[in-house]
């Protein structure tokens, strides 16, 4: 009786292991982007050209930033190794032509999310990494303390084929005051440029404003004015028409996100397998099945949140502990400590 109770046992296991397997390459079939990453060995990240907290190259070369973690993520879920990826910088004009193109496979590129990007450029945001705004930088000694300072005729120094853009018209139509666009495909020319005195005022997301702010020679010189005159949800995307990719990309920063509300960290993630808690065993791969839905293995989630920490770890990392943004989180909070961050259930 024991021997074929034990011969039983040894099939379901079998039969587990053989349908996991073969989920798993069910789902890895249906996705070329999937299959093509598996074969090249690396995460084709498209990121910005230098802003520092978002995708970034430190003094040893090595790029940083929340964006940078995002593909990081991914590529510890589907290659076990967050360094497993090449990274191309773009202008805010190349960044939807290469993701189209298939020069890269995954855009985190301080990119706001909008129904024109989303339904027209045949891409697809996966999500938002950062909760932003469009704001102005000027300097100190200009006398200008809001916008309601500003005068007809004022230069603005801006990233051309941008929201930016776009939003600084409606702005100043709205205000009825014509001004002087001085646009860049670059940001660090628009930067550099606005700080040799040439422009007078700087336009972009908040962030971005700060994060320039501190490359400039005196940072003291300049502030960032109050008023926020856009909403700019900031999201990795990926190309329309390959539904498996999208839900890892998807579920990469999901995992992050939900890892930091259930306390699950880059240091106690091994720990935490053995809770009781239903959802952080299955953010920990404690409890098995949600990998071979996106045809990864058990670890995936695993893997993302030891190699590259949850959300918090990232962000303090990349935004807080750098002086871009030191205070509070303020929307990138999670939805229970005041902000509005909030992700899906991983289950």
């Amino acid at each position: 009786m024991f021997k074929y109770l034990k011969q039983l046992t040894s099939l379901v296991a079998m039969v587990a292991v053989l349908f996991t397997f073969t989920t798993e390459t069910m789902a890895a079939k249906k996705s070329k982007t999937l299959k093509n990453t598996k074969k090249v060995g690396f995460v084709k990240c498209g990121v910005s050209q230098g802003l520092a907290g978002f995708s970034n190259v430190d003094a040893a070369g090595n790029w940083e930033g929340v964006d940078v973690d995002v593909c990081r993520a991914v590529a510890a879920a589907v290659l076990g190794d967050m360094n497993k990826v090449k990274f191309t910088p773009l202008s805010a004009k190349e960044r939807f032509t290469a993701l189209n193109a298939g020069q890269i496979d995954v855009l985190a590129r301080n990119t706001t999310w909008t129904l024109t990007r989303d339904a027209d450029l045949n891409l697809t945001f996966v999500g938002v990494n950062f909760y932003d705004g469009q704001g102005f930088m000027v300097r100190k000694d200009s006398g200008m303390k809001s916008t309601n300072d500003f005068k007809a005729g004022m230069s603005v120094c801006t990233n051309i084929g941008t929201t930016t853009e776009l939003n600084l018209a409606d702005f100043m139509a709205a205000k009825g005051l014509e001004y002087k666009l001085v646009g860049f495909e670059k940001a660090d020319e628009a930067r550099d440029t606005y700080g040799a005195g040439r422009c007078d005022a700087y336009t972009t997301d908040k962030s971005g404003l700060a994060a320039q702010r501190t490359v400039l020679a005196n940072p003291d010189d300049h502030i960032i004015l109050p008023e926020t005159i856009s909403k700019e949800p900031l999201g990795p995307v990926v190309r329309q028409g390959d539904a498996v990719w999208e839900d890892i990309v998807r579920w990469s920063l999901n995992v992050m996100i939900e890892a930091e509300e259930y306390g699950v960290t880059s240091a106690n993630a091994d720990m935490m397998k053995s809770s009781e808690n239903p959802s952080i065993r299955k953010i920990t791969g404690a409890e098995p099945g949600m990998g071979e839905k996106l045809g990864l293995d058990n670890d995936w989630s695993l893997r993302i949140i030891k190699q590259v920490g949850n959300y918090g770890e990232s962000y303090k990392r990349n935004i807080q502990d750098t002086g871009i943004l030191p205070g509070t989180r303020g929307p990138n909070a999670l939805w229970t400590q005041g902000g509005i961050l909030y992700v899906p259930p991983l289950r």
